[in-house]
């Protein structure tokens, strides 16, 4: 075998954050716990252990994710189609959810048979039940606006009578929030998973990399990230930050499969996985300037200073159910943003209730912990909520 690579320098922890610095050690943990176990499994199973050109090919071919549950697509416009999940036409408040939208599919809510967020919603008798699916930016939707989403949105809550159960996942749960505090009499409850509201609490590694590069809060570097990709933010930049966050994740991933590739079964999960964190879409140029101006470096959603439509967004006008779900582990959200939501709103205590799953951020979704122990919990009372002559 080759000489064990070194790994790569850290940087001093006075000129980086301990949230960035964890993630450096993060990786060099798993960079050598890997070869620790490469070495044991060469010695185990002699010099033919490895076989490095189908890892390789395994590792980079990539197919287009999926949905797996029926459905149909009842509207499609230029930055989101709407999914119909109902399987009845029962007196029950239609259930809409917002996926999250950060450079990947979203079809991550109904991720397999097994880890299907949306499947989790019929079985919990929420049997109307909706999802948006965003659409990647192309030339004629990269200047895409707030007040465009929040026209998708609308249109996606008129189709399902006017009045819904809203369901946000990370950025969709933000999103989610802003349409609540706008419109709080469609909205019969609110839920949001691992969804940053106060994105200023918690020290996520996200804030830190935006105080880093934009430390006096100059935009020009992601505004010339946004003029590189020709007026859109490309997910291929946004997939290599989501693994500079979590370098040790990545390292893992790759090491298991090099030490996996007979076991059909790990190779399976291995691709069912990677198709769909692998394959990413973009987002609109203007719109991702508007996040990261008013939501990343304002926080203008907890100072009260954010208006959308003409509107002041008023957390305090929330004052429907609340559902709020965080991970414990989770770097890029941390359950503080999230349950932030719970002291800004009006809604009474008694009608707030907080989830933490073991797990990080994407377990929220698609995780098997997150959906069989607590998104069944959730939706037990959001069911409550729902039924024919129901009260909020």
């Amino acid at each position: 075998m080759s000489a064990v690579p070194q790994c790569p320098p850290v940087p001093a922890p006075s000129r980086l954050g301990s949230g960035l610095l964890d993630s450096w050690l993060d990786g060099c943990a798993a960079t050598l716990d890997g070869l620790g176990r490469c070495w044991t499994a060469a010695l185990q199973r002699g010099p033919t252990a490895f076989d490095f050109q189908r890892w390789i090919a395994t590792a980079t071919t990539r197919e287009w994710p999926g949905w797996t549950t029926p459905h149909e697509i009842v509207f499609e416009a230029p930055l989101a189609r709407l999914r119909d999940f109902s399987i009845s036409k029962r007196r029950v408040t239609p259930t809409l959810v917002l996926p999250p939208q950060a450079g990947h599919d979203s079809c991550i809510v109904d991720y397999s048979a097994e880890q299907s967020q949306m499947r989790t919603i019929l079985e919990a008798g929420l049997e109307r039940a909706f999802t948006l699916d965003w659409v990647g930016a192309t030339q004629e939707t990269k200047d895409a606006s707030i007040e465009d989403y929040m026209d998708v949105v609308d249109r996606a809550v008129e189709h399902c009578g006017g009045r819904v159960n809203l369901i946000g996942d990370c950025q969709g749960g933000w999103l989610a929030t802003i349409y609540a505090a706008l419109y709080p009499e469609r909205i019969n409850t609110l839920t949001i998973a691992g969804a940053p509201i106060d994105f200023h609490c918690g020290e996520p590694v996200i804030h830190e990399v935006v105080r880093r590069v934009a430390p006096t809060g100059d935009l020009r570097f992601y505004e010339a990230l946004v003029a590189a990709g020709g007026g859109v933010l490309e997910g291929r930049h946004m997939l290599s930050g989501f693994i500079m966050i979590q370098p040790g994740a990545e390292i893992s991933r790759q090491i298991d499969l090099l030490l996996n590739l007979d076991d059909p079964a790990h190779v399976a999960r291995y691709r069912e996985f990677e198709d769909w964190f692998k394959h990413t879409q973009d987002v609109p140029g203007a719109f991702y300037l508007w996040i990261v101006r008013n939501l990343f470096r304002d926080n203008a959603l907890i100072s009260g200073s954010l208006k959308v439509r003409g509107q002041q967004v008023d957390l305090s006008r929330i004052d429907m159910p609340l559902e709020l779900m965080a991970g414990a582990t989770d770097h890029i959200t941390p359950p503080d943003q999230v349950f932030a939501l719970a002291t800004h709103a009006s809604t009474p205590e008694s009608r707030v209730t907080r989830h933490v799953s073991s797990g990080g951020h994407l377990g929220l979704f698609m995780g098997h912990e997150a959906l069989r122990e607590h998104w069944p919990r959730m939706l037990t009372k959001v069911f409550g909520h729902s039924r024919a002559g129901s009260h909020r």
